[in-house]
């Protein structure tokens, strides 16, 4: 079996004076959806084997305060495939993973991860919900954990997927798990 993670990076600022996309950093509200994610992912228990970043501002941005809520080095290797990156081409890094990691954590861009995240999962009676709630809104740093009955990444296929969950900051705003996190955590 192989674990999936998706994530997609935290908000960033509009306001923030940069000349390219790339160096855009994160919002307030980013920063704080970041670490009320790390906290999720530890109150859950979600680990991975390996992790790829998009080298965007705000996709490292997103893993600092990941890390910092998780209260552990997310050690994510920064990929430049990453940055705004297809389905097709975000599924090709997938099927490239080494067949020694069970699960992957891959933080990027949408609409690459949601795009990739519908083409996954099976479009059934059973899973029509859970994509339509994933089709209608894929929100900045929601993330999405989904399994596979494969041996080998490069065996994983269009709509083949098992959904674990699909979980929003917004989900985490009432959550014990996620409690603690203060609205200007950002200078931290």
């Amino acid at each position: 079996m192989k674990r999936l993670i998706l994530l997609r990076h935290a908000k960033s600022s509009w306001d923030a004076p940069v000349s390219r996309d790339f160096d855009r950093p994160l919002s307030k509200r980013g920063h704080k959806a970041g670490k009320v994610m790390g906290r999720y992912l530890k109150a859950e228990k979600i680990s991975w084997d390996v992790a790829l970043v998009s080298p965007a501002a705000r996709t490292l941005a997103t893993v600092d305060r990941l890390e910092l809520g998780y209260g552990a080095p997310c050690y994510a290797l920064e990929d430049e495939r990453l940055y705004m990156a297809s389905t097709h081409q975000l599924l090709y890094i997938v099927r490239a993973f080494d067949d020694m990691f069970r699960s992957a954590l891959v933080i990027g861009h949408n609409p690459g991860i949601q795009s990739l995240v519908l083409s996954l999962l099976p479009d059934t009676q059973e899973t029509t919900r859970e994509r339509g709630r994933i089709d209608a809104k894929y929100p900045t740093a929601a993330l999405t954990i989904i399994d596979f009955t494969v041996n080998h990444w490069a065996d994983i296929a269009a709509h083949a997927a098992t959904l674990d969950r699909f979980v929003k900051p917004r989900d985490l705003k009432h959550d014990a798990r996620t409690a603690g996190v203060e609205e200007h955590s950002h200078g931290q």
